[in-house]
């Protein structure tokens, strides 16, 4: 294992799900006093290492026909125009 790879994937996937859906939908669940939070969290962490293991599965196969070079272009070009819509969006009133 690529102990430099792990801690950069880590933080990045942290900070990332920080306050997105995802978590503030497993916050709503664990609200719930009649719920086990065990059943939550563990609900939760296999739904996010089977979203990761697809994620991996999928980017290796794209790999294989297109240069990750590329592929890093066009996921920052996205991230960018994500960003660029929501900004737009925030600043027209919509």
């Amino acid at each position: 294992m690529e102990f430099k790879i792990f801690i950069t994937v880590f933080w990045t996937v942290l900070i990332a799900e920080l306050g997105d859906k995802t978590q503030l939908a497993t916050m709503l669940f664990a609200s719930d006093k009649e719920v086990h939070k065990g059943s939550v969290f563990a609900g939760a962490a296999l739904a996010l290492v089977t979203a990761s293991a697809a994620a991996v599965l999928f980017g290796s196969i794209l790999s294989s026909y297109i240069n990750p070079k590329v592929m890093s272009i066009i996921a920052g070009a996205g991230f960018i125009l994500i960003g660029i819509l929501i900004l737009s969006r925030s600043f027209s009133g919509s």
